[in-house]
């Protein structure tokens, strides 16, 4: 069984929930509490040339209000920042499994990560 990575915040209610649904199952995983330490640069581009940016970016939350996001338009590259300061304007959690990859609450696709 390979090792699953999550890549979220500790008051985050769906990385609570990723992490709840991997050790149910017995599955090791590996947290990286996003506000202890950033992502890797060429990490979070596996996600983005996954998912797209703009898929990727929490536009319900508030901390993508408080930024001005909804109103401002922002290069790739200092979005790129903004998310690297605050990992709350993801959809959290990330999740990656492999080559697998995870956006966001999505059971379906941890059940299929489990799968593999």
């Amino acid at each position: 069984m390979q090792n699953v990575q999550i890549f979220g915040v500790k008051n985050s209610q769906a990385t609570r929930a990723a992490e709840r649904f991997f050790k149910e199952r017995r599955v090791p995983i590996q947290f990286v509490d996003l506000k202890q330490r950033p992502m890797a640069p060429g990490e979070i581009r596996r996600f983005i040339e996954r998912f797209g940016l703009d898929a990727l970016l929490d536009s319900e939350s508030k901390a993508y209000s408080d930024a001005g996001l909804k109103y401002l338009k922002v290069s790739g590259t200092d979005l790129l920042g903004k998310i690297e300061r605050d990992p709350q304007l993801l959809r959290l959690p990330l999740v990656r499994a492999g080559n697998l990859l995870s956006a966001g609450r999505d059971e379906k696709a941890w059940a299929t990560m489990l799968a593999q």
